[in-house]
């Protein structure tokens, strides 16, 4: 099967890439390098630095895909409060050219990677499937917004999509010298260069993290499945539903890294407090398992960052909106 994947140079992106190789496929894919590494694209895919924003390439290079995956995000759910315009133009309108290109060379299923941030504020979790999605930050608010483009357009033109939704995924390849996301990563990355890891508000926000091995095989199902075809579909644990601050002593322990001494700064503007989905209907669909705790998972993603070198971080990105709600880890670049 043709497959294209935007965003093949990220975390999840390469990762899917290298499995459907493994599977036979023929892969390619584009990336911009705003947040993935080009060492992460599998050299036997075929690699486009095209950044998705332009509809005329995107037509070209998905001509003859049978299949696209749309992983391609500015996935920054805090820094979008303070960076809208990036972070929505790159989620909302790269998807939108996208699935403009899926629709006008008909391809025949697309499979979105959407976010845990469509759900928002609720008032129970685990989050479900069937939640009416209440999101409360640009980044939430631009990922429901694909979905929906994504939908209408599907239906006038007639083509298949599922939007499977990840949440907080974990593990090698993930960007690690990015000061403005990836939690488990940036404090792994501080922690093995000897630093203190810094934890917005008290550290009692409650998630579940997601090995990337784990939610690989529901992206292999989606390929042809009829079960999944127009779903919303969430991929990941509802098992160790754990605190920031505990996530932090299991990294600490798993580094052996003595005298933990977290630094407070203050919380993040529009962070949900408890956030977790369910993954009953993944489970009946997908096929989904969890096979690996989060130590193990840690222990993976440490393994790599010490093997390819510690980073000092990149303040790669504009920040916007400059005001005391901006949090000081990036206005005083705390993170370095």
């Amino acid at each position: 099967m043709k497959i294209f994947i935007t965003g093949i140079a990220g975390f999840l992106g390469s990762q899917i890439a290298q499995c459907l190789l493994d599977e036979g496929h023929h892969v390619s894919g584009c990336d911009n390098l705003i947040s993935g590494y080009l060492d992460n694209v599998p050299q036997d895919a075929d690699f486009h630095q095209v950044d998705c924003t332009y509809l005329n390439a995107m037509k070209k290079l998905t001509q003859g895909a049978e299949v696209v995956i749309h992983t391609a995000c500015t996935a920054y759910e805090g820094l979008s409060v303070f960076s809208p315009h990036l972070v929505t133009h790159n989620t909302f309108q790269i998807s939108s050219t996208v699935f403009t290109a899926c629709a006008a060379n008909k391809v025949k299923r697309v499979i979105n990677c959407s976010s845990m941030a469509r759900y928002g504020q609720q008032e129970v979790f685990p989050f479900t499937e069937v939640m009416i999605p209440n999101p409360i930050d640009p980044y939430g608010i631009a990922k429901l917004g694909a979905e929906k483009i994504l939908e209408v357009l599907a239906d006038v033109h007639g083509f298949e999509y599922v939007h499977l939704v990840p949440h907080n995924i974990i593990g090698a390849h993930q960007k690690y010298d990015d000061p403005f996301r990836n939690v488990a990563a940036i404090m792994i990355n501080l922690m093995l260069r000897g630093k203190q890891p810094i934890i917005y508000g008290d550290g009692m926000q409650k998630r579940c993290f997601t090995d990337v091995r784990d939610i690989l095989p529901c992206f292999v199902r989606a390929l042809i499945s009829p079960d999944v075809t127009f779903q919303v579909i969430n991929i990941g644990p509802d098992e160790e539903f754990i605190t920031i601050l505990e996530l932090t002593e299991i990294i600490a322990d798993v580094l052996n890294f003595k005298s933990l001494k977290p630094i407070f700064t203050d919380p993040r503007p529009q962070e949900i407090k408890f956030a977790g989905c369910s993954a009953t209907k993944a489970r009946k669909l997908l096929g989904y398992e969890t096979r690996y705790l989060l130590r193990e998972s840690i222990k993976e993603m440490s393994a790599w960052i010490e093997k390819r070198g510690t980073r000092k971080f990149r303040y790669h990105l504009d920040i916007e909106i400059l005001n005391d709600k901006t949090p000081k880890t990036w206005t005083t670049k705390m993170f370095h």
